[in-house]
């Protein structure tokens, strides 16, 4: 099993000025921003950036996202935040900032938590929350090049409310052949038959597992760390092999 950690990866990666060009609400606490990089760069689904902002006195708080838009050369690239209140940086994207306004950002960072169309499937993509994010970069390079690999998202939130692009990924299954979404609802009830009203568990993913055709050659997992803790015990509960299983996790 390999781990990856946003804030650790990436060192030597250079700083550049980005343009905030549009801002979307997605559900009550997570929002989407839109950046139009100075220094277009290529960059593989699952990898994030780091953000900086600084202070008029020289403090600087840095925090890593990952890229939710899937590769592409338009030299932009979407970013979905979740407001944090306790947060240095969160804060700021949802209370303060404006399209328009100049956001520096170095990137891309990351190389293990990675995903092309070259790398083939069955997939296996579990999220948490705003966790969905790169998982959704390589869901979006799968529909969008057309890619005919056996694909399952098991997202878990605590209500449909709170399922972060959840109009897309229902359209995307409705229109994509080979993929399959289930929801994980904590906190609220499972309106589709096919989802689930409680936490992950390994029955839950033992479940899931029997939609793919074969066993999945690649498995994400990515949220806070109590969820990437639980839901990687269950997969290896549920007799997947560690090599196969990527993991990213945030928070303290």
């Amino acid at each position: 099993m390999t781990e990856t950690h946003p804030q650790q990866a990436g060192e030597a990666a250079v700083w550049q000025t980005a343009r905030l060009v549009q801002i979307t609400p997605l559900t009550p606490r997570i929002k989407s921003f839109v950046l139009e990089l100075a220094q277009p760069f290529v960059f593989r689904a699952g990898q994030h950036v780091d953000l900086r902002l600084s202070a008029p006195d020289g403090y600087q708080a840095m925090r890593g996202y990952s890229i939710a838009s899937a590769p592409s050369a338009n030299g932009r690239i979407e970013l979905a935040i979740e407001l944090m209140e306790s947060g240095e940086v969160s804060p700021f994207f949802h209370e303060v900032v404006a399209v328009g306004d100049d956001i520096e950002l170095r990137g891309p960072l990351g190389g293990h938590f990675v995903w092309g169309p070259e790398d083939g499937g069955p997939l296996l993509l579990i999220g948490g929350g705003s966790g969905v994010a790169p998982l959704m970069a390589m869901l979006r390079q799968r529909r969008d090049g057309k890619v005919p690999v056996p694909t399952v998202l098991l997202l878990a939130s605590r209500t449909l409310e709170d399922v972060l692009y959840r109009a897309e990924l229902l359209a995307m299954e409705a229109e994509a052949p080979g993929f399959a979404l289930r929801l994980a609802l904590s906190r609220g009830a499972a309106v589709r038959g096919v989802d689930y009203a409680r936490r992950l568990d390994t029955a839950m993913l033992k479940d899931v597992l029997n939609l793919l055709p074969e066993t999945p050659r690649h498995v994400f997992i990515c949220g806070a760390n109590g969820f990437v803790n639980t839901a990687a015990d269950a997969a290896l509960a549920a007799g997947l092999d560690a090599a196969r299983v990527r993991t990213e996790r945030y928070g303290g």
